[in-house]
């Protein structure tokens, strides 16, 4: 990702002076020192991407129908959605990082951005006779985009100023852009190894488990 610089001389100069890629620092160190607050940051000009409903997860345990009959059972399950920036870095709960964006947004759209949701219920499942059911929860999502303008009190890898370009996926809240969040019921054929389980030890055909 390239990243540019300016120079600081009482005030910003608007030219760009060029360094070589050994003088630059990398992305992951302009945005670590946004983080820990050695660079004085914002996240300018966001841009809020087109909300999308993300991939179905796994939220709740598997149940276990090792009976010759419907198993039907409540379920609970719970789900929490974090936030990942451009590299595929976790952003923090509460961090500096998500502070300076949620700023950011609510200045521009003004509503807040949150890194992370979490959420949890419960759902009756019926599982037919040799199946393993559990419940999926996707989340919608959305992704802003910007620029860090990061400010040092001296100079840093030659310079005062340096930007970098960053896109950061999260939750976006239920009904966004008309996508809802989705709770289901996913149910498949027991592999040959669960099947066998069923009928042995503890486990002997018979009984509904839930691991």
């Amino acid at each position: 990702m390239m990243v540019l610089a300016a120079v600081a001389w009482g005030t910003l100069v608007a030219a760009v002076v060029p360094a070589s890629a050994a003088d630059e620092p990398t992305r992951q160190q302009l945005v670590a020192d946004c983080a820990s607050g050695l660079g004085k940051c914002t996240f300018n000009d966001p841009i809020l991407g087109e909300a999308y409903l993300g991939e179905f997860r796994q939220v709740s345990h598997s149940l276990y129908n090792c009976t010759t009959s419907l198993a039907a059972q409540s379920m609970s399950w719970s789900d929490t959605v974090g936030s990942t920036d451009s590299v595929g870095a976790s952003v923090t709960v509460g961090g500096k990082i998500a502070g300076l964006v949620d700023v950011s947004v609510t200045a521009t759209y003004s509503h807040t951005w949150s890194s992370s949701h979490s959420e949890s219920s419960s759902l009756n499942m019926t599982v037919q006779p040799g199946e393993v059911g559990w419940i999926s929860r996707a989340q919608v999502m959305q992704t802003v985009s910007g620029t860090w303008q990061t400010h040092y009190d001296n100079p840093k890898w030659g310079h005062y100023y340096w930007y970098v370009r960053d896109s950061i996926t999260g939750p976006a809240p239920n009904g966004t852009e008309g996508k809802s969040n989705a709770v289901v019921v996913k149910t498949r054929k027991m592999t040959d190894t669960e099947t066998a389980a069923c009928a042995a030890g503890n486990e002997k055909q018979g009984r509904v488990l839930v691991r």
